[in-house]
């Protein structure tokens, strides 16, 4: 899946990284806990979080993720925006829960960052 495939099939707005809308991914975390995504999360993850602060953007770069999706339509501080910009870290927001994010994400077949 893409994140272009994630973006319309959540309809989430791009706020950061349209460029990188054709890279793909297998596996997906999510969690506002970052210590949860630090313990059981693999490269290339695409994290979705409710958490919209620097710390989500640093834990995604610690872990290699391959882009960050915000739930609930939370964005970004202006902060985490720019550390997001400087890491070439694309960022998405979608209005949905993240329980049903998830399970659009999972129905379409796309992995847990715990499953093993």
């Amino acid at each position: 899946m893409t994140l272009r495939d994630v973006a319309e099939l959540l309809k989430a707005e791009v706020i950061f990284g349209k460029q990188h809308l054709d890279e793909e991914f297998e596996l997906a975390g999510a969690s506002d806990l970052m210590s949860d995504v630090l313990a059981l999360s693999r490269p290339g993850i695409l994290l979705l979080t409710g958490l919209a602060n620097t710390q989500s953007v640093r834990t995604a770069e610690i872990v290699e993720a391959k882009a960050i999706v915000y739930v609930r339509g939370r964005r970004p501080s202006q902060e985490g925006l720019e550390l997001a910009e400087k890491n070439k870290m694309p960022i998405l927001s979608t209005k949905f829960l993240m329980y049903k994010a998830c399970g659009l994400l999972y129905g379409r077949g796309v992995r847990g960052m715990g499953d093993r």
